[in-house]
């Protein structure tokens, strides 16, 4: 019996129909006035491609300090590009799992949500950077492009993810 007062006190009532409103919210979001535009993801991808090139370039100048060691700068070169594999999916999966975003839309103001306004998951995180992004690149680069022409701004790894990029923030207001 306390557990039927219980839920149908105010106050569980209350946070019932809050739950609901929010649900409305999230469904209702216009992802058009939020689309990220296409310039701010490639920012975002040069600075995320800009990291691993880093890792791989400071990888690539310790080998060649140990260049005399044949055995020790193909061991240090190793060693780089397993850094390189283990940053890439730290970036692009565990970190865009836990808050929607790499490090390069973080600094670009952007972030991915699961078309219908969740956050985005490990799961479709895996997805989209791992099967999309070897699908665009098999493209040539096309399934990237293809966000410049889409209205909703989505590339191949958006469409197989079922995700979308949106500005995190809302867009700058000039002052008149």
């Amino acid at each position: 019996m306390s557990l039927e007062l219980e839920q149908q006190s105010p106050a569980a009532l209350a946070r019932q129909a809050s739950r609901e409103r929010a649900a409305v919210v999230r469904a209702e979001v216009n992802f058009e006035r939020l689309r990220a535009p296409f310039s701010l993801r490639c920012g975002a991808l040069l600075i995320d491609y800009i990291v691993l090139a880093g890792v791989m370039a400071f990888a690539t100048l310790l080998a060649r300090l140990f260049g005399d060691m044949r055995r020790g700068s193909s061991v240090v070169l190793l060693a780089g590009y397993v850094a390189v594999a283990v940053v890439a999916l730290l970036n692009l999966v565990l970190v865009a799992g836990l808050s929607g975003r790499t490090l390069g839309k973080w600094i670009a103001g952007l972030r991915i949500e699961r078309r219908d306004g969740e956050p985005l998951s490990f799961g479709r995180a895996l997805v989209r950077h791992t099967v999309g992004y070897a699908l665009t690149l098999a493209t040539l680069g096309l399934g990237f492009l293809l966000a410049a022409f889409n209205s909703q701004g989505r590339a191949l790894h958006d469409l197989l993810a079922g995700t979308i990029v949106v500005r995190s923030r809302a867009p700058r207001t000039t002052l008149r």
